[in-house]
């Protein structure tokens, strides 16, 4: 751990954030933040696991590298650097689908890399033809109307994405980000270019916005929904009518301008 201390020190300032700042986003308090930076104490593996994602550098160049030196590197746009991808199985050694509700989503962004945190998450097996055996899964519930008709509190089935370049364009994803967290979103892949993924909600009352690839941590590629709003009306329906009537007021605002 030759730089680790002053690759902390130097990696926060970088990003503009205070030891406050970066204690809240990592939860981790503020004393120990300056005792790493300080050289006073070493924190554990999976601590330094958190830190690596959090600042996207591999855990080898964060302990061995002066970072403040490193000339500056092309972006992970495959994804392909080191990730943890804790995986939980059964007592037959079959892998199970971890579930992540909508109230564990805050925590699952620090924790997506702690096995402990994810050994914590309900799990179950879904033996369906359409989920394949050798393939990893995770089910996120989303919250919200900006993917309408695809409803608040709708279990999203993902598969696990491991090159970040395979991404297909106006597809639906679950996307990890530091700056955005958990999100579903139909996405534009512009990694070729400019680095970015555009993320556009179904829902067009949302805007399209963007993210750069080194905020992103994970990515999930949608496979089905889970709902249990199989009695509420088409709420997708009911708001286009009220878009439609918006519209309608408003062109008749228009041509009452236009006569006087």
């Amino acid at each position: 751990m030759n730089f680790f201390a002053s690759n902390m020190k130097y990696l926060r300032k970088k990003k503009g954030l205070t030891q406050s700042d970066l204690a809240n986003k990592m939860g981790i308090n503020r004393p120990k933040i300056g005792s790493y930076e300080e050289g006073r104490a070493e924190p554990k593996l999976t601590t330094i696991q958190r830190i690596s994602h959090f600042y996207k550098v591999n855990i080898d160049d964060l302990l061995e590298l002066d970072l403040s030196k490193e000339q500056h590197k092309e972006k992970d746009v495959k994804g392909s650097a080191i990730r943890i991808l804790p995986i939980i199985v059964d007592k037959n050694d079959e892998e199970q689908i971890t579930v992540v509700p909508s109230k564990a989503s805050a925590g699952y962004l620090n924790g997506f890399a702690d096995v402990e945190f994810v050994e914590q998450l309900p799990t179950f097996n879904l033996p369906v033809n359409e989920l394949s055996t050798n393939r990893t899964y995770r089910i996120f519930q989303i919250q919200g109307d900006s993917m309408l008709p695809v409803t608040s509190g709708s279990y999203i089935i993902s598969e696990y994405v491991q090159n970040w370049e395979t991404i297909k364009d106006e597809s639906t994803y679950i996307v990890i980000s530091q700056s955005e967290g958990i999100v579903y979103k139909r996405i534009k892949n512009r990694l070729g270019t400019d680095q970015v993924i555009d993320l556009k909600s179904d829902n067009t009352l949302y805007p399209t916005f963007t993210i750069p690839i080194d905020e992103v941590v994970e990515v999930w590629k949608a496979k089905g929904v889970i709902s249990f709003n199989l009695d509420e009306p088409d709420v997708s329906n009911n708001q286009l009518s009220r878009m439609n009537a918006m519209l309608m007021e408003l062109q008749q605002e228009m041509k009452s301008l236009k006569s006087k």
